[in-house]
């Protein structure tokens, strides 16, 4: 393990960090640790977080024969069941080796592209259970029994790029539009990839936009969760399309100059069995922390184990997937502030020792550290934005320094602030003093990503700014020859609460 100061740089630049010298000091050896050991396994991090090419569906390049391998330590026994073989749970058992690794090698005319697969396993419990394979990298819902399926992707022609060589560095200040692309069209209906590419991509283009960031990618079974119960990490949502129409959309949105960014998923995971990974050999846990630290409070979901070698393989390979495979140019990670502590965020947060005491998931600091650094490794100048509530010191430094290393932490502080003063003061009450330090409360040399509203409040149980200002008025009192005290009022403080909020609320919007 490489030497490090005795006094770590997050120290040496805020020394009212120097009482927390020896947690950092502790975070950074664990760092260390961890990486030496992805070292004498893989022999890098970029090559650790390869796992798609060992584990799921695999074909040997001379050959053409398919491999299949899936984790599953405490299964009695796994089989493989699909179109191939009509659904025959005993024709194709799997082999286990001594790492709770099961495996299947297939000739290459068993598989085809577009063939329906699951994989049958008896778990620790001596139950059966037909479950989607975890690192599948394609799912779809029937739509007659809106059961999902895995589904080979292998088509005959690989999808070619055109707009090679985008570089997301050259974005110096991120200008983010957030989307959804099933919400994204003007029709009450799901719509699709290459609608998105083709009709909502101009307009974010010739409004100025240089940053799109994408909700619900990942599949998801229940539409309504806005894609954040994630089932299948490595597989884009059938809903939108096929990936070939998801590389479409990132390849027209580098030809207009504009990176786009994964909201991906890794604080938590659904807890559905028949789609998820939840319970997966039936030892009760696996992905996830045993027992109720496993269950989120709030989300019904499950909670990662970030101590667990085969976790970090999958979520560090995942995250390696998607800006190879789909050439994402960074991510916002979701739910930062839930990973970071067991308490989920349910504690207050009212001095420095809150963030250094014993409620810290230490292995997920280590984990963040990691995918922050193979992020920078594979695609060096990527952005990576971390959704935290708490202010964790050194989110956004560097790893060496003691960081996470995240390049930017968005302010979820600010859109909660002006939904809350919307809703209990007037417009006379408002403090400046208290709006000017909401908006400028950040660690220095930590970029933020600020803006006045965030989805959710937007989608979730509330309403969007605009609503709270004029609500109903906006329906009958928008047009030019109409006057209306509410919307005129209501335009005017959307306005400057936009451009008050865009010019000290962060270094990036």
């Amino acid at each position: 393990m490489m030497r490090r100061p005795p006094i770590p740089g997050l120290v040496m630049a805020d020394g009212w960090l120097q009482p927390y010298s020896r947690q950092i000091r502790d975070r950074q050896r664990l760092f260390d640790l961890k990486m030496k050991r992805i070292h004498q396994r893989a022999g890098s991090l970029e090559e650790y977080a390869r796992g798609y090419r060992y584990y799921g569906f695999n074909r040997d390049a001379e050959t053409g024969a398919w491999t299949y391998r899936e984790w599953a330590p405490a299964a009695r026994r796994v089989s493989l069941i699909g179109d191939f073989n009509g659904w025959n749970r005993e024709s194709h058992p799997l082999e286990r080796n001594e790492r709770g690794v099961w495996e299947i090698t297939l000739p290459p005319d068993a598989l085809a592209h577009g063939q329906k697969v699951k994989v049958h396993v008896v778990g620790a419990d001596g139950t059966g259970k037909d479950r989607i394979p975890a690192w599948i990298t394609r799912a779809v819902q029937d739509p007659s029994t809106y059961d999902f399926a895995g589904e080979i992707w292998m088509p005959e022609h690989p999808y070619e790029w055109w707009n090679n060589g985008f570089d997301p560095s050259r974005v110096e200040v991120p200008f983010v539009y957030e989307a959804h692309v099933g919400m994204g069209g003007e029709e009450g209906r799901v719509h699709t990839y290459r609608e998105f590419a083709d009709e909502v991509l101009p307009r974010i283009a010739s409004l100025g936009y240089n940053t799109v960031q994408l909700m619900a990618i990942q599949e998801h079974p229940y539409y309504g969760s806005f894609g954040y119960h994630v089932s299948s990490f490595f597989a884009p949502s059938s809903r939108f399309g096929e990936p070939e129409d998801l590389k479409y959309l990132i390849d027209q949105a580098h030809g207009l100059g504009i990176a786009v960014l994964l909201d991906v998923v890794h604080s938590h995971a659904v807890k559905n069995e028949a789609e998820g990974l939840n319970n997966f050999d039936g030892s009760g846990g696996m992905y996830f922390l045993p027992g109720e630290r496993g269950r989120h409070p709030d989300w019904d979901s499950c909670c990662f184990d970030y101590g667990r070698d085969e976790v970090l393989e999958f979520l560090l390979s995942n995250v390696r997937w998607w800006l190879e495979e789909f050439r994402f140019d960074g991510f916002r990670f979701d739910g930062v502030t839930s990973m970071l502590y067991f308490h989920r965020g349910h504690e207050p947060f009212g001095d420095l020792g809150a963030y250094f005491g014993s409620s810290v998931d230490l292995d997920a600091v280590a984990y963040l550290q990691l995918a922050a650094t193979l992020i920078q490794r594979v695609k060096p100048g990527a952005i990576a934005i971390a959704e935290d509530m708490s202010g964790m010191p050194g989110l956004c430094r560097p790893v060496d320094e003691g960081g996470i290393g995240f390049s930017h932490r968005l302010a979820m502080g600010i859109p909660d602030y002006w939904i809350k003063l919307l809703k209990e003061k007037k417009d006379e009450e408002w403090s400046m003093g208290d709006m000017w330090h909401t908006l400028t409360n950040r660690r220095y040399g930590e970029p933020h990503v600020a803006y006045c509203e965030s989805h959710d409040q937007a989608l979730v149980g509330d309403k969007t700014l605009a609503f709270r200002l004029m609500d109903a008025e906006m329906y009958w009192k928008m047009a030019v020859d109409q006057q209306s005290l509410i919307i005129d009022r209501g335009m005017a403080l959307h306005k400057m609460i936009r451009l008050v909020t865009l010019a000290t609320g962060g270094k990036a919007g």
